[in-house]
């Protein structure tokens, strides 16, 4: 996969900090709009290379705006009533225990994601892993693998890719 444009990153680094500030207007929380920011990017970088998007600058804030009010709802439905107020009022919990069948699925789902993981060259594995599984932002990533950001981004998202479309594939069989 080629490395970013540079017309993509320069737009990324001109507007981070105001793209930032949108999505953290949406969250209320700097460090997940950061990283909201930094997903959309990934996600427009990849978009770009198919199809460059007429208003690339309009795009990436829709698609900031769109991933930080899926965050924020997801919030909100995570922010149910703890277990203690609803056992105060003479309710039940919800058993958030998983199925057997779910839990089958999902045993299943993360065997292939370690099959497609293991698929990777060693060091965008080491990206993915640190990126996705550890939580380190690129800059950090970047940092352990002794790589620039941009770099270590493409890595990230080469990764992902991989393992998105060898998942989709083995899904449709």
């Amino acid at each position: 996969m080629p490395p970013p444009s540079s017309r993509s990153l320069e737009l990324y680094q001109a507007h981070r900090q105001a793209l930032i500030d949108y999505a953290c207007g949406i969250v209320g929380d700097r460090s997940s709009a950061e990283d909201i920011v930094q997903e959309a990017w990934i996600r427009v970088e990849a978009v770009e290379r198919l199809r460059p998007p007429t208003e690339p600058l309009g795009y990436l804030y829709r698609t900031v705006r769109n991933l930080a009010l899926d965050v924020y709802r997801a919030r909100r439905r995570m922010g149910r009533r703890s277990a203690e107020e609803l056992i105060d009022q003479g309710l039940q919990p919800a058993d958030d225990a998983p199925s057997p069948e779910a839990a089958a699925l999902a045993r299943s789902d993360l065997a292939r994601l370690l099959e497609s993981l293991d698929e990777l060259p060693d060091r965008t594995r080491q990206a993915v892993i640190l990126y996705k599984v550890e939580g380190l932002k690129l800059r950090e990533v970047a940092a352990r693998l002794k790589v620039s950001v941009a770099l270590a981004q493409t890595l990230v998202v080469d990764g992902v890719e991989h393992c998105a479309l060898r998942l989709s594939r083995e899904e449709r069989t």
